[in-house]
This record gives C-alpha cells, sequence and structure tokens, in this order.
C-alpha cells in the first residue's frame, strides 16, 4: 500500500547487544496477521531488558517475570510499551502471559508478539510452541488458529482458587485448552 510503514519485528539481540531486526514483508503479513491498514504507525518487538522492567511493569504487568524458565517479548511504539509474551523455555516451549494494551489491539500487536517467540524458539532448536487458552477467549482462539496452532488432544482443565503470582494473588476459574504449532511450518 503506498505511504504505509511496515511494522519491524527486532528476533533476539546480537552478541553487541543490538536489536536484530527485519521488515515484514507484505507477503508475510496475512500469515501472521500483523496489520495492513495505511493508518498503522510502525513497532517493535523485541525481548524486554533490565533497564525496561519499571516501564512495562507500570502498563502491563509482568506476572511470569520471576518465574526462570523464560523471558519476556514486549511490543513497543517508540518508547511506549504496547503489548507483551512470556516465552517459558520448557520442552515444549510455552507462550504464555501474551497481553496487548486496550487501546493498541486490533492493531497485529499479539500476532507480532506470536511471531516473535515462535522465531525465538525456532532460533534455540525447538521444533514445536505450545500454549493454553480459555475456552471463553475467542479472540485469542481465532488468532491462534490464523498462526497455526492445533489442539493437541488435551483434555480441557478446569482451573479454580487462588493463585499467586508476582503481583499478588489472583481469583481464577476458567477451563483452557492445550494447542501448539509445528515450527518447522508457517502458518
Amino acid at each position: 500500500m503506498p505511504g504505509r510503514v511496515a511494522p519491524r519485528i527486532v528476533f533476539g539481540i546480537d552478541s553487541a547487544t543490538q536489536p536484530c531486526t527485519r521488515d515484514v514483508p507484505p507477503s508475510e503479513e496475512a500469515s501472521v496477521g500483523l496489520p495492513i491498514s495505511s493508518e498503522t504507525e510502525p513497532f517493535v518487538v523485541r525481548p524486554l531488558v533490565a533497564n525496561e522492567l519499571e516501564r512495562v511493569a507500570a502498563v502491563l504487568g509482568l506476572a511470569r517475570l520471576h518465574q526462570g524458565d523464560g523471558f519476556y517479548i514486549v511490543a513497543w511504539e517508540h518508547d511506549e510499551p504496547l503489548g507483551h509474551a512470556h516465552l517459558a523455555l520448557t520442552d515444549p516451549p510455552e507462550l504464555q502471559d501474551v497481553s496487548v494494551r486496550r487501546e493498541h489491539r486490533r492493531r497485529g500487536v499479539a500476532s507480532a508478539l506470536t511471531a516473535v517467540a515462535e522465531e525465538e524458539a525456532r532460533t534455540r532448536g525447538f521444533g514445536r510452541l505450545r500454549l493454553t487458552v480459555s475456552t471463553d477467549n475467542y479472540g485469542a482462539q481465532a488468532l491462534y488458529r490464523r498462526s497455526g496452532y492445533l489442539d493437541v488432544g488435551v483434555a480441557p482443565k478446569r482451573v479454580q482458587g487462588t493463585i499467586l503470582i508476582r503481583t499478588g494473588p489472583i481469583e481464577v476459574d476458567d477451563t483452557i485448552l492445550t494447542w501448539e504449532k509445528r515450527l518447522d511450518q508457517r502458518a
């Protein structure tokens, strides 16, 4: 589209701690669900670094920060965090805690976070990425289906009670589905 600025995705940090970026070509935008509107502002997606913790936690929270098995990926527009996802480096790795600020939804932020998490897992040698999604979260289910995730056949799991996270206790009453994507295939 004329006048459109393509989103830029940052895939990790190189040995000199410089972001490794690539522009998202229009041919890939549909496959990862990135924004197509000509009014779209560019944003970057990259792993969270220590000096950004307070800024992100102030607007998004970082419930899994001290989980110890992975790292956060954050979408930024200039110096403003738009959303985040946690990539747990378990076997198989898990995409967790995907959250986009309400005023930045429907811009492809969650799709970009998911795509970067997939690339981060792929570059670490993993062949699949797993996630859980609420049975009631139809928007997230649609996003993950478009991105190539499939139900792995695990029975839905009921989660009830008080869960203690970094930001304090929360009450949960939910049923979650387990989905997975093979990373050697693009959506």
